[in-house]
């Protein structure tokens, strides 16, 4: 039993150690830019949750620096210069119109299976590093129908 208990704390204290050497390999990964005082016109907010960003197709492989680690409630604000991703506790996130590449919805990521289509997920550039955000939405269609005019042409078409 001892030995069952000691095993156990050993494993909780490696958890904290991966997770800083996740941040530590990361620490090239850029800044999102600030959200600027001018965004544009409003297109709708939308309320759930955030499930994690990762690096673009590579649903495993989180993003755990700039506050990009951890789920939470989300407030996704759709602008005509971009999406503000609003998160308690975390500094907004603001991905301009000339970063967002695609919206396509997905089934899962790290540590979160839905059922069919269930996750929005919004590709976009950070910095030069394509990354992929899963929401987990209340509204995904009315999502859908406000942000997919921000998204490429070439990519709507796909």
């Amino acid at each position: 039993m001892a030995l069952v208990l000691v095993l156990l704390v050993v494993l909780l204290l490696l958890l904290p150690l991966g997770w800083f050497a996740r941040k530590r390999r990361q620490r090239s990964v850029e800044s999102p830019v600030p959200v600027p005082a001018v965004r544009g016109d409003h297109s709708g907010a939308f309320t759930g949750k955030y499930v994690a960003t990762t690096t673009s197709g590579d649903p495993l492989d989180r993003i755990a620096v700039h506050g990009l680690g951890f789920r939470s409630d989300v407030s996704a604000e759709v602008w005509s210069e971009g999406l503000l991703l609003a998160r308690p506790g975390e500094v907004d996130t603001w991905i301009p119109r000339t970063a967002l590449r695609d919206l396509r919805r997905a089934t899962w990521t790290i540590d979160r299976v839905v059922e069919p289509d269930g996750l929005e997920l919004v590709e976009w550039m950070l910095g030069s590093r394509s990354v992929d955000t899963y929401l987990r939405l209340d509204d995904p269609s009315g999502f859908d129908a406000a942000l997919a005019p921000l998204i490429p042409t070439e990519r709507q078409a796909s």
